[in-house]
């Protein structure tokens, strides 16, 4: 017989109010006496006073913000509970009008004792990474997005003829040259076309990072799942494998797709049932993800393409693609969830995608696996294509691996005798 769970004995409820160069800290005992009167800590300084001050006994409350978590990683070892709260849930339940930073760690205190802190998943360091690495790509993106408006505007003041084939190609670079600009503008022009070009070139530095990371672990289990799923592509699953950290956490489609905020709000008022647009409180990259996704299943996909077409006989464009984003996330639940193929795709289908998967990701990162040979790794993974072995979709007729020959490199996928 299992003995019970030791019962977890909490002397001092702490509360954390994070700012950019300090800490707020407080605390009180379960009357809500202050023990430890609200003080700042600055940022430089937080982990030596946390060694000093915290200890076994203590429950800490941190308010989610953009450094929560190196101050997690460092109050998580020294106390008995440390809860991470999330900072729009805290607003909702404890407005006030009066807002001083003595109050916040109040309202945070009172919440901890309560046992009512709204918390958020605390992300293993991997995810963390990852999500980091994502968000640095996103800003150099709109870095690159920066200059190219900037460019496009100079085109537009000077009312100038285009090149064929794209501004800011390789072989348009001359026709930069040739423009007669005046030397303020010319100089800008140059500034943005090296910024383009340099960032460019860092972003795609990044991409290769993240080809690499998709076939290892822990994330290689899941992208052979989400790689085959219509308008997922490398970029877009791992940021969704990013933002999702572990399926398990969510216990049906609906609570994954309330974190993606691709729910619709809803306004009840006596008899009056209204829905409302989606609530976009979520994780904004994974909404981005989706949303982009779904564009690329309608144009490319004919069962995406069906659902949209049907949902635009009674909705706005972004609405019915919003809708599709929603859709496609409730299938990559149930895929990752139950560890199926996808099912409207027939197994040359996913072999193809198999098959891009393989060539992003370089020859090395496939652990010297042919593509031919990734490919039937993938199929075999996902428990289907034991006998394909060519495919003519995009452009065919192309080979896929045999299964012994992959088996003979991958022995832990044959099946049990």
């Amino acid at each position: 017989m299992n003995s019970p769970p030791e019962t977890i004995v909490i002397d001092r409820y702490i509360g954390i109010d994070i700012h950019k160069h300090y800490v707020m800290v407080g605390g009180q005992n379960a009357n809500q006496e202050w023990i430890l009167k609200p003080r700042q800590v600055q940022m430089v300084h937080f982990r030596s006073w946390a060694e000093k001050n915290l200890k076994e006994g203590d429950a800490v409350v941190v308010e989610a913000t953009g450094s929560v978590w190196d101050i997690y990683d460092i109050v998580a070892p020294l106390v008995s509970k440390t809860v991470v709260a999330n900072a729009h849930k805290v607003r909702q339940i404890a407005e006030a009008r009066v807002k001083t930073d003595k109050e916040d760690i109040k309202r945070l205190i009172t919440l901890l004792i309560a046992d009512i802190v709204p918390e958020v998943w605390v992300p293993p360091t991997h995810v963390r990474e990852l999500r980091s690495l994502i968000s640095f790509r996103w800003r150099l993106s709109k870095q690159i997005t920066m200059s190219k408006n900037r460019l496009h505007s100079v085109v537009q003041r000077f009312n100038l003829n285009a090149p064929e084939g794209g501004l800011l190609t390789d072989k348009n670079r001359s026709w930069w040259e040739e423009q007669n600009f005046s030397d303020l503008t010319g100089f800008q022009v140059d500034r943005d076309l090296e910024i383009v070009a340099n960032l460019e070139s860092q972003k795609a530095a990044i991409d290769q990072k993240l080809a690499e990371l998709s076939n290892s672990e822990p994330w290689a289990s899941d992208m052979v799942y989400l790689m085959q799923i219509p308008g997922m592509g490398l970029i877009f699953s791992m940021v969704v494998l990013s933002a999702i950290g572990d399926i398990s956490r969510f216990p049906d489609p609906g609570k994954l797709v309330g974190y993606a905020g691709l729910g619709a709000g809803v306004h009840i008022s006596g008899e009056k049932h209204q829905e409302k647009s989606i609530t976009k409180a979520g994780r904004k990259e994974l909404r981005w993800a989706l949303v982009e996704a779904a564009w690329v299943a309608v144009r490319f996909d004919p069962f995406w393409k069906g659902q949209y077409q049907r949902l635009r006989v009674r909705m706005h464009p972004n609405k019915a693609i919003v809708a599709v984003a929603r859709r496609l996330l409730v299938s990559i639940w149930h895929i990752l969830t139950k560890r199926e193929p996808y099912r409207h795709f027939d197994e040359e289908t996913i072999a193809y995608k198999m098959l891009i998967w393989a060539q992003a990701i370089g020859e090395e990162a496939r652990n010297d696996m042919t593509k031919q040979q990734f490919a039937k790794y993938g199929l075999l993974r996902l428990g289907i294509g034991q006998d394909l072995e060519r495919i003519v979709k995009g452009g065919g007729p192309r080979r896929i691996a045999p299964a012994e020959e992959v088996l003979a490199l991958r022995p832990e996928l044959a099946p049990p005798r």
